[in-house]
Order: structure tokens, then C-alpha cells, then sequence
């Protein structure tokens, strides 16, 4: 084929691509590229947007396409490379793809860097065998034409999807099982698209539950009644725990694609609310916490922190709810704008724009709650909010990409309260001081950086009764480090990590077998890990005893498919971590 790459052509251009330093889709993620070759486990993630008709033309100046190449193009991209570069090519995790790059770059250059990646952490999508060479051609084609826009989604579209399956007057008075709610864990069970409940002491399943596609988060409602479960398809079930068998009540979508969903909790709005915000559009919707009917709708569209410049696609990431002020903090990944939403009067809805970096994405509060921190992932950066007076109180510079999923409090033996976040893009893990109190020297500072296991980190967690910090490392290359989790003592830092065979301990069959998100149980003397393998694999829960790290149980069930985040009803209803 003449738009193939020969051999002689390869080694020639090959050079390029490590170089190349405006294209490649996460700045550093040293394992993101052996992750990929490994199984379906992906930073970004597939984008459910790709399955909707979209508005589309083509660029008389890029390289020819016909619709059924196109279709192919729009497919791959948004299975492989929205999560990163965004609906739009605008960039955020990874950087910009729009047409004014990839033409001067060129059919050459562009088809190099997607068949070979980059050391940067583009992956290496041809020599992996993940694309065939055709169709790196066509990606290399469709780049340099323009992105489909997707459809708007609105009220009128969310209430078509809205369904009260169970209304309020028809839902018990009092809790009306024997569950221990305070030690339930929802778990998810990604590619399944359900979630499972499991009781925290007899590590029995109670019930697998169809949510949606993807299933990201689940959230609990301040009075721990109700369990809020939000996919990447936008779609939220509404839980009710109080039921003789736990069940949905309410579900709606309220975009295309999303993330993230969080309920009141200010004193006198305790479960009144919902809020939920999405990939596509870019936007957040307002709901009534115990029926999910959508209220209102609020764009995020709008000028980036630092340059000053109209962003079409500024994604809603993390969500957190105030405990100081009826407000809900929402982070716009792509402008670095945090809007703190006032929902005291939604007629005359009030909403304040904390400017912080740019590309927001993860975090939380420090141990009194009063303080938002917030990781600014591509920018390096953590950006502390005081929810209490509605400003920026510092911004602090951590290691490479920082993903610290709530992060992780403490009390450190010389420096006082910390919250760590571990890292994406290397092998650090940065203690920042939080008591500007009696710590004042020590406050918003990284005040001391461990080294972990290595990088490709996305949770780190401990709990207020133990002495014990777990960092795992699911995206990074070395399945040693990968299938382990590495375990600081929070008394002997300087000592290092211990490296825990997590992996190992689940005693599945063969294959990726990536240990992700520890949480731990209601009495905080147990840490709960997910043994991550594709869905066509055995995957497990493993249970470790927080104080002997000795293995203290493994859930093993055919039902149990791609299990990644566990939260505790108690720890996530308190937001303990």
C-alpha cells in the first residue's frame, strides 16, 4: 500500500517521534504504553460519545477519506484517544490534535508517532499490534480532518431518560434490613457495567446491580441512605440501602459521557441535592437528591486560567461537596476553573470561579475538611481551596502528574497533618503540609517526597486509625510492580516502601492482574485492593490486615468482572481518607 510504512522508511523517520514533544498524549506516564499492550486498562478510557451521530465535514486540505475510513477513524478515536485529547482535539491530559497542528505536521510525521509512540508516554499503537497499519493510516488521515461535533444534551433530552422507578411516598420509613450499611462496600464492576455490594465482615456479596456502562464512581448521601452510581455513559442510578433488599429507585443520563456525582451536605441540605457533571457536553446538572428530576443545567464553557482563552470543551471532573457552605466545588478540567456552586437559591443560582491551573482532575479535602485539594494533573500542580472563605490559599508544585483519587491524610512524626498524592508520571509520592495553624513553616509545602515503587500510580489512601500508607502502581510496566502494591510506615518514613504481592495473594489464572484502589473497611483495621484483570480474565478482591499485612481474605466469583473502585458507605460518606 503506498501510504504504508517500509522498513527503510521507519528507521529513517523513527527518530522523530522522540522528539516529538507537542503531540504526544500524556506528557509522562512511564507504563502507560506497556498497559496498554497488556489489556483494556486505559488513563483516558473509552468515550461512549462515539456511538452517536455526529455533524462532520471534510477538510478539502487534509488527505483524502472516504465515510466508511472516516467512520473507522471516528470509532478508534473515541475508544482510544477522547479520554485524553477530548471530543474536540482541544487537549487536556494529552495535548491539542485540531487541524492547524496535524497539517503542518504532516501524513508522515503523524503516521511515525501513532505506529511507534513516544518515550513520553504516547503509545506505541502500531508496533503493539493494537492498530493494524491500515489503520494507523486512517487515524493518521482522520487527525487532520475536523472533529465531529457531538449532539448537545439538555433538559429536555434528560428528561426523556428519567425514570422515578420507586417514588419517595412508596420507599420505606426506617432502614428495613440487617445490613451493615457502615461496613458495605460498593464496588465496581467496570466493564460489566454493574457494581456489587459487599458486606465489609462476612465478605459475602449481597447483590450485583445493573448501573451503566463504564461505571466510574459511587457516591453516598450525607445521611448514608442512598448510593449514587455514575458511568462513563453519563447514566446515574440512585440506590436505596434502607429497602429489605437494596435496589434502584431513580435513574437518568444527564449527557453523553461523565464522570463524576455528589450530593449535599451543609447542614439543613442533607441529601436534598444531586449534582453531576459531564465529559460531554461540557457541563453540570442540579438534581433533586431523592428522585434524580433534573433542576438546572450549567455550562462550563469559557476562558482558560492562564491564558485567557475561549475553550469549547472544559470537561467536569471532580466534584466535592462543601461542609462549610451550601456548595457544591467543580472542577472544569480543561479552563483550570473551579466553580464553587451556591445551592441555597437555584432560581438565582450564585456561582463563584476560583482560578487555579489548568486541567483539573482528582482530589480532596485535607483532614479537617475545610480545605479542597485539588490536583491540576498536566500541570504538575496541586491548587488548595479554602471552602470556608471561597479562594485560592496556595497552589503547590508536586511531582509528574499527579492522580491522588481523594488523596491520602495523616499526621507525620516532624511535620505535622499532610495529604499525599502519588504520582502518574514518576515514582515520587509528595507529603504537602495542611495546618497553617500550629504548623504555619510547614503549611502548603512539600515538605517531604518518598520514593514508591515507581510510577504509574493512581490511588493512595490511609485511615485516621492506621499507621499504614498504600500507594499502588496498576499503569506501570513491570507486572512485579504493577501486581504489588507498595506500604510505607507512616512512623518511619525514611525506611521506604514494603512491596506486598498482591497479585500473587488472589491466586487467579493468568493474566494482567493489576492491583488498583486501596480502601479501607468502617473500623479501618482492613485495606481492600482490586486485583484488575480484562473481563475476559479471573480478577479478585483481596483483603489485607492493615496492622500484620498479612493476607487476611480473597472474593473470588465469577461475578466479580474488572473490579476497580471500592468504597466503603461509612469512609465516603464522611469523606475519610
Amino acid at each position: 500500500m503506498k501510504q504504508m510504512i517500509s522498513k527503510k522508511h521507519a528507521v529513517a523517520i523513527a527518530m522523530m517521534a522522540l522528539a516529538i514533544g507537542s503531540l504526544h498524549a500524556e506528557d509522562a506516564q512511564p507504563g502507560k504504553k506497556k498497559a496498554l499492550e497488556e489489556g483494556p486498562m486505559q488513563i483516558g478510557g473509552s468515550s461512549p460519545v462515539g456511538s452517536v451521530e455526529m455533524v462532520h465535514t471534510l477538510n478539502p486540505k487534509s488527505p483524502p477519506m472516504t465515510k466508511a475510513d472516516f467512520e473507522v477513524g471516528k470509532k478508534i478515536y473515541f475508544e482510544r484517544c477522547a479520554g485524553c485529547h477530548g471530543v474536540l482535539r482541544k487537549g487536556a491530559t494529552g495535548k491539542p490534535l485540531t487541524t492547524d497542528i496535524t497539517l503542518e505536521r504532516g501524513s508522515d510525521y503523524l503516521r511515525t508517532f501513532i505506529f511507534y509512540g513516544s518515550p513520553q508516554g504516547m503509545p506505541n499503537w502500531g508496533t503493539s499490534g493494537t492498530l493494524s497499519e491500515k489503520e494507523v493510516d486512517i487515524m493518521t488521515r482522520y487527525i487532520q480532518h475536523e472533529p465531529p461535533t457531538p449532539p448537545e444534551y439538555g433538559l429536555k433530552e434528560m428528561n426523556a431518560t428519567w425514570k422515578l422507578i420507586v417514588p419517595p411516598s412508596q420507599r420505606p420509613t426506617k432502614k428495613m434490613n440487617n445490613l451493615d450499611l457502615a461496613n458495605l462496600f460498593s464496588v465496581t464492576l467496570r466493564d460489566a457495567g454493574k457494581i456489587a455490594l459487599i458486606d465489609g465482615s462476612s465478605k459475602k456479596i449481597i447483590d450485583v446491580i445493573d448501573t451503566g456502562y463504564a461505571v466510574h464512581i459511587s457516591r453516598i448521601s450525607k445521611s448514608g441512605r442512598y448510593l449514587y452510581v455514575i458511568g462513563r455513559d453519563a447514566k446515574i442510578v440512585l440506590i436505596d440501602l434502607w429497602m429489605e433488599k437494596p435496589a434502584p429507585v431513580a435513574e437518568i443520563r444527564v449527557g453523553l459521557e461523565a464522570r463524576s456525582v455528589e450530593t449535599s451536605k451543609y447542614k439543613g441540605y442533607e441529601d436534598r441535592y444531586a449534582i453531576a457533571g459531564s465529559y460531554w457536553p461540557p457541563q453540570y446538572t442540579l438534581m433533586d437528591g431523592d428522585t434524580l428530576k433534573p433542576l438546572k443545567v450549567i455550562g462550563t464553557r469559557g476562558m482558560t486560567s492562564d491564558t485567557n482563552e475561549y475553550h469549547p470543551e472544559p470537561r467536569v471532573a471532580a466534584i466535592v461537596a462543601s461542609h462549610y457552605h451550601p456548595e457544591f466545588l467543580v472542577n472544569a478540567k480543561e479552563t483550570g476553573m473551579v466553580h464553587m456552586v451556591d445551592y441555597s437559591d437555584l432560581e438565582n443560582l450564585k456561582v463563584k470561579m476560583i482560578k487555579t491551573p489548568r486541567f483539573l482532575h482528582d482530589g480532596g479535602f485535607e483532614s479537617t475538611g475545610r480545605y479542597f485539594m485539588d490536583a491540576a494533573n498536566a500541570s504538575d500542580k496541586i491548587a488548595v481551596i479554602d471552602t470556608k472563605e471561597g479562594k485560592l490559599a496556595a497552589v503547590v508544585a508536586v511531582g509528574k502528574t499527579p492522580h491522588p483519587g481523594r488523596g491520602a491524610n495523616f499526621v507525620h512524626p516532624k511535620f505535622g497533618p499532610v495529604w499525599a498524592t502519588s504520582h502518574l508520571g514518576d515514582d515520587s509520592v509528595s507529603l504537602i503540609g495542611t495546618d497553617p495553624v500550629k504548623h504555619s513553616q510547614s503549611a502548603w509545602k512539600v515538605v517531604q517526597t518518598l520514593k514508591g515503587s515507581g510510577g504509574g500510580s493512581l490511588f493512595l489512601k490511609t485511615h485516621p486509625k492506621s499507621r499504614n500508607l498504600w500507594v499502588d502502581a496498576p499503569l506501570n510496566p513491570d507486572p512485579a510492580i504493577s501486581q504489588s502494591v507498595a506500604v510505607f510506615d507512616i512512623n518511619n518514613l525514611d525506611k521506604g516502601f514494603t512491596l506486598l504481592p498482591i497479585g500473587e495473594w488472589a491466586g487467579v489464572k493468568p493474566g494482567s492482574k493489576r492491583v488498583v484502589q486501596p480502601e479501607y473497611n468502617r473500623d479501618g483495621d482492613e485495606v481492600w485492593f482490586s486485583v484488575w484483570s480484562a473481563g475476559s480474565e479471573e480478577s479478585a478482591i483481596v483483603v489485607v490486615d492493615d496492622k500484620t499485612r498479612k493476607l487476611k481474605a480473597v472474593i473470588k466469583d465469577p461475578r466479580v468482572i474488572t473490579p476497580t473502585g471500592k468504597f466503603n458507605v461509612y469512609n465516603t460518606q464522611n469523606d475519610i481518607y
